[in-house]
């Protein structure tokens, strides 16, 4: 789904599955293993690392062909908050990193001593604890495959679920899951490690689509924030019209702007933040890619943004985060920007087919954009001479054309499961019994729609930033499928929490640390005979302590 060949294969493989439904492949086509992991992110690899580590054997089985989601997707620049608390195998995977960097080889492009070392908050590379949270996407697949080569764990890649009929469950407990290329795979435990859950959603288990109301768990940042305006991706008070003739209704809407009304404050509804993709851009020049003209380019899904250079705003590039050997890590920054605003909200539930499309949508127009930029006449000059120094990385991503293999899934499906994590947790408001792990990062969700207000001005609704005085611990609860519905599923990622919750929560570290921690959990689940709502906390709290995961704080 990543690219055009694996869509193709894709669709290969669905013929396969039609031709085989009728036929006796079954125990030909089963694989065993103590624990299957379905998904490629960095949760899923770490999982399969503690279970490996545990003695377990186990199977990562996965669309993907690359490892590591989005922290080798081209999220280099981490966000990681109160680095203290990231633990276990997480702060080995950036200990790892380091290594990787203290190698002269490694340094292609720039001198390790002019690259300047800025993270978020404290030095990318922090030579005291050996630690690198700052780096380049090829490097972070090279750290997970050998976590993954020195365990020896199989990894089956380019194998997609049959989310229709491919989960076998029998009496609370999944069995066996088929993929769309007729493998089966039979386990004592599954692992649902994918960003979107589906594995969780095709086993039958509880789960959320979109923001749930504020009173559905007693919150303030959940629901439709009209009015909030937070961070600077917004229209602030620009007063721009969204009307193709300024000022004139009549004349139909500038593209990307909705028509429909937000929704009123704290409303429930099913929108999704908006995703894009985290390009690894650089000024190198013989690494330099220059940006290209895609096809079906038009520029007028960018006149908006024409608008908002000629209000007088130049912030195109502050975030453009430097990653070492010249290049950066491009997030979405501004009123209109990466971020392709309002055109994910199918993607959580839809088919295999239309994610791709919703795919190949953000990956139009964010070339498209970065092409405008670059090229439009209309632009200023100032920030197009500067775009002009820039192009993709000619060595990263170097199968998909240099372009990222993992869109940006911010959020898709989330579980509603024996524990939901909300910002009452997040903030400090409620205290929690079973901590498997902690996290520290804003409450961050990017914009959910693009609107008209009522004044007839365009604005953008959603981004929210409300940052925990604390790190918070992370309930046992939130990885676990209520036990009436399935009792040998975890899922790391897709975990149980509110849309805001899972703002602060879905950082990679946090996947990283969830995913050990749900290892753990399945080897103590298949060692005790247990359902995996059932096993001993005080024995999974000393494993995790012993494996280096950090349980509290002094404050908690």
């Amino acid at each position: 789904m990543k690219n055009a060949p694996v869509i193709v294969l894709c669709f290969m493989l669905l013929v396969v599955v039609l031709s085989c439904k009728n036929s006796d492949s079954k125990a030909t086509n089963m694989i065993h293993a103590d624990v299957i992991v379905y998904g490629g992110t960095s949760a899923a690899v770490t999982t399969a690392v503690q279970v490996a580590k545990m003695g377990k054997s186990v199977v990562i089985v996965c669309p993907d062909l690359h490892l590591g989601g989005m922290t080798s997707s081209g999220l280099g620049f981490t966000d990681t908050g109160d680095k203290s608390v990231i633990g276990g195998l997480a702060r080995n995977f950036y200990q790892r990193i380091y290594q990787y960097y203290q190698k002269p080889e490694t340094w292609k492009w720039q001198d390790k001593e002019a690259y300047g070392n800025v993270g978020q908050g404290t030095p990318a590379m922090d030579g005291e604890l050996r630690t690198m949270w700052i780096f380049e996407p090829q490097i972070a697949e090279r750290v997970f495959e050998d976590m993954i080569s020195e365990k020896n764990i199989q990894v089956h890649r380019n194998e997609w679920l049959d989310r229709s009929n491919g989960v076998e469950i029998i009496e609370n407990q999944i069995r066996s899951i088929r993929m769309l290329s007729g493998k089966q795979y039979a386990a004592k435990i599954f692992v649902d490690a994918s960003y979107e859950g589906d594995l969780m959603a095709a086993a039958g288990v509880s789960y959320h689509v979109g923001r749930e109301s504020n009173d559905t768990y007693s919150e303030e940042w959940n629901g439709v924030q009209v009015g909030v305006l937070h961070h600077r991706h917004h229209f602030g008070e620009m007063q721009i019209s969204p009307f193709r003739v300024p000022n004139d209704p009549q004349s139909g809407v500038l593209p990307r702007i909705s028509r429909e009304h937000p929704g009123t404050k704290g409303q429930a509804d099913h929108r999704v933040q908006a995703y894009c993709f985290r390009t690894c851009l650089t000024t190198h020049p013989d690494n330099k890619v220059p940006f290209s003209r895609p096809e079906d380019y038009d520029s007028s899904q960018y006149e908006l943004l024409l608008r908002i250079f000629a209000s007088g705003w130049r912030e195109t590039f502050h975030k453009f985060d430097p990653i070492p050997n010249l290049k950066t890590d491009v997030n979405n920054h501004g009123p209109l920007s990466f971020d392709n605003i309002g055109m994910n909200y199918d993607y959580p539930e839809a088919s295999y087919m239309v994610r791709n499309e919703i795919i190949q949508e953000h990956e139009r127009y964010q070339k498209g954009l970065l092409f405008f930029i670059a090229n439009d006449p209309r632009i200023p000059e100032d920030v197009q001479l500067e775009m002009q120094k820039w192009g993709l990385a000619k060595d990263e991503f170097v199968d998909n054309e240099h372009w990222p293999h993992q869109i940006y899934v911010r959020e898709a499906r989330r579980m509603v499961g024996e524990f939901v994590m909300t910002e009452n947790e997040i903030l400090g408001r409620n205290q929690i019994s079973r901590s498997i792990g902690m996290g520290s990062y804003t409450m961050d969700s990017h914009n959910t729609q693009r609107y008209i207000t009522d004044e007839g001005h365009v604005q953008n609704e959603g981004d929210i930033g409300v940052r925990p005085e604390k790190p918070y611990q992370i309930d046992l609860g939130a990885i676990l499928p209520k036990k009436t519905e399935c009792t040998n599923l975890l899922v790391p990622v897709a975990v149980s929490s509110s849309h805001i919750a899972f703002g602060s929560i879905r950082m990679e570290p946090v996947f990283m640390i969830l995913g050990q921690s749900a290892g753990t959990v399945a080897c103590l689940s298949i060692s005790d005979h247990a359902a995996v709502q059932d096993i001993s906390y005080e024995e999974l709290k000393t494993h995790l302590l012993k494996d280096g995961q950090v349980l509290a704080t002094i404050e908690n």
